[in-house]
């Protein structure tokens, strides 16, 4: 099968990250992957959720939202069903690497806008809003709020699927759209499983096939951490104004 990029079935997308893309919040980042941006920003807040409060335990949270202009047709501005289920998914996602006792009675709340949308958009918010969250908890090391970083491991998220009768590997919209099956995978830095979301679109399909496209999504998660390990191999730098 022809992929309509020209890629290998088990090939990533063009992937960068552009860390600190803001300087209005402890982190951010814009991820790229392919045509899909997403602009991921974390802020940090010294309360928690009222039923957490007294605790001892922190809290991460996400917020997710297209933006008007980021797909042909213009988006709504509105929470959907679709959106609260995103932003529950890239919370959750998030809070498994997270140590709460560690991070103490603090919310952190990650944002992740879609500027562009093209596929796969779930999946950056989740890999992008981990380097924003990252820095975030960094800065507050750096401020001597926390003696240590209060990350067990990295998260990173891509989506696998049938097309054609092919498992491929992060799939663009076009092929988004007219897969027999659709999936999406988040796993930590150590390889384990976090969530895995998947749906016969337009076929079923047997373990054969499912273990194919968890060994896709295994391989691309993989070169995801390695690149978000070498972005944050340094410290991130001092913000402006603060």
């Amino acid at each position: 099968m022809t992929r309509p990029d020209g890629r290998p079935n088990d090939e990533l997308r063009t992937m960068s990250f552009h860390r600190d893309f803001v300087d209005t919040c402890a982190g951010s980042a814009l991820v790229s992957f392919g045509r899909t941006r997403v602009l991921c920003t974390a802020s940090v807040s010294g309360d928690v959720p009222r039923w957490m409060r007294d605790t001892g335990k922190g809290w991460v949270t996400a917020e997710y939202s297209m933006l008007p202009g980021s797909s042909p047709e213009r988006i709504r501005r509105r929470v959907s069903g679709r959106t609260q289920e995103i932003q529950r998914l890239i919370g959750r996602s998030l809070r498994a690497v997270v140590d709460m006792k560690a991070l103490g009675e603090r919310e952190i709340t990650i944002d992740c806008d879609v500027l562009q949308a093209d596929g796969g958009t779930r999946t950056a918010a989740i890999t992008g809003g981990y380097v924003a969250l990252h820095d975030a908890l960094t800065r507050l090391v750096q401020a001597g709020e926390l003696e240590s970083v209060p990350l067990l491991t990295e998260c990173a998220a891509i989506s696998v699927g049938i097309v054609d009768g092919v498992p491929v590997l992060d799939l663009p919209y076009i092929e988004d759209a007219n897969a027999e099956v659709d999936m999406n995978v988040v796993m930590d830095g150590n390889g384990n499983f976090i969530e895995i979301q998947g749906t016969a679109e337009g076929a079923v399909f047997g373990r054969d096939r499912l273990n194919e496209m968890l060994d896709l999504a295994t391989s691309g998660i993989a070169t995801i951490t390695e690149a978000q390990r070498g972005l944050l191999f340094d410290p991130p730098a001092e913000l402006p104004g603060r």
